[in-house]
């Protein structure tokens, strides 16, 4: 019976979240408000992120490794447009840094519900 119980509860939790291409993460989708769901959905959820959220230094790392690269390739770059489109690809790169660190935020709004 646990193991129904359990299987039901990430069955809901895999709905709630969605692969983000661009930040390469899963993000939350609520579908209702947070007080909306069970205390043990909600425990489930903030599990779940918890888990995503630890891989979001790694993404961070990742997008700023690339983001050194194409500095390089920018550095080297005599073509005006080449180089323009280089350096939008950096500006992407940094939107996507900015992104995973206001996601990686979110805990410190979702911690104190958790506990209240």
């Amino acid at each position: 019976m646990k193991w129904y119980i359990i299987g039901w509860r990430l069955s809901i939790v895999d709905d709630i979240f969605r692969w983000n291409e661009r930040l390469g993460i899963a993000l939350p989708e609520l579908q209702q408000e947070w007080e909306g769901y069970s205390e043990q959905v909600r425990a489930a959820i903030v599990t779940q992120w918890e888990i995503i959220r630890g891989t979001i230094p790694d993404r961070v790392f990742a997008y700023e490794r690339l983001i050194h690269v194409k500095q390089a390739e920018l550095f080297e770059e005599e073509d005006f447009e080449t180089s323009c489109c280089i350096n939008s690809e950096i500006a992407e790169l940094a939107s996507r840094i900015n992104d995973l660190h206001i996601w990686y935020r979110i805990n410190q709004e979702i911690e104190p519900r958790r506990h209240s």
